[in-house]
């Protein structure tokens, strides 16, 4: 029986996003104290939600950076594939972090309905347009690279997302000032929380996923199958397995079935076809010969 691995590595360079991080996070962690300041002197709920929100954000900005830097770590010892797998996990703590925000803004909004205080709408509406104009910069910043990277992507998405939550904030400002009616202040926390909800489970639920080693949503595992077998020179294959090794890098592993004596344009075409058609950069065939009288499904 004859073995033969081929592998191919192209890795996203998210690290070129490191001012792109830092000006996003910093730009947010002032804008947040603001919030919060003017929040909590114009008494409203709306806000101080929008400022939850960004924080949580700014938290998942911040871990993302550090989900990217570890990723470029080297394998070592134990972690023969390195720490990508953090970008994952990280994640899945970013969504709870979300789910977290979202119990505080909906307590807060809950005594604002019980207990109603004047809202000063027109300092809300001030504070939050510096919101959009603050998360839409910090968004374009992440615009170009969301398209190849998943982690880039969501930063991209949150900050577009926080830009449209103070959009809607600035509206609760306008709506208060021209009618008196408070209670559009804790109305709209509401809307806000529907909105994290949103995003959040599907970040949540992906993360899960790809953290149990699932194929990424991204990916059709049937098309896949289907591209292989179509390629010349397989006639077969099993053992097909695909997993994220990371949020913007997935692996195959899988048996081929060849009449193939040399199999390196075989491997080489595999490799093209799975980087360029479905980004699986790290590939492992085990070629297979019809001449062989061991059937590895038995092994």
């Amino acid at each position: 029986m004859g073995h033969s691995h081929g592998h191919n590595h192209s890795h996203n360079h998210s690290t070129n996003y490191n001012k792109a991080f830092a000006i996003g996070i910093s730009l947010n962690v002032v804008f947040v104290a603001v919030e919060v300041f003017y929040g909590l002197i114009a008494n409203s709920s709306a806000l101080l939600a929008d400022a939850g929100h960004n924080a949580s954000d700014v938290l998942g900005l911040v871990f993302a950076w550090f989900a990217v830097w570890m990723s470029t770590k080297k394998p070592s010892g134990r972690y023969t594939y390195g720490y990508k797998k953090t970008t994952i996990l990280i994640s899945v703590l970013n969504a709870f972090l979300l789910f977290g925000a979202v119990i505080a803004i909906g307590w807060d909004a809950i005594g604002k309905f019980k207990n109603p205080e004047p809202v000063a709408g027109t300092q809300v509406m001030i504070v939050a347009a510096i919101g959009v104009f603050i998360n839409t910069i910090t968004a374009l910043m992440f615009l170009k690279g969301q398209k190849d990277d998943l982690n880039i992507k969501g930063a991209f998405l949150h900050m577009a997302a926080d830009a449209g939550v103070s959009l809607g904030v600035v509206i609760s400002g306008l709506l208060i000032v021209k009618t008196g009616l408070q209670w559009i202040d804790p109305i709209m926390s509401f809307i806000i929380i529907l909105v994290i909800l949103w995003g959040t489970w599907k970040l949540f639920t992906e993360s899960i996923r790809l953290a149990l080693d699932a194929v990424p949503s991204n990916i059709k595992l049937e098309d896949v199958k289907s591209s292989i077998l179509q390629t010349e020179g397989v006639i077969d294959m099993h053992d097909l397995h695909l997993w994220a090794l990371s949020t913007n890098e997935n692996a195959l592993s899988a048996h081929v079935m060849t009449s193939f004596q040399k199999t390196d344009t075989l491997l080489s075409s595999l490799q093209k076809l799975l980087a360029e058609k479905f980004n699986i950069s790290h590939v492992t065939i085990q070629v297979e010969h019809t001449t062989d009288n061991l059937n590895c499904k038995e092994c």
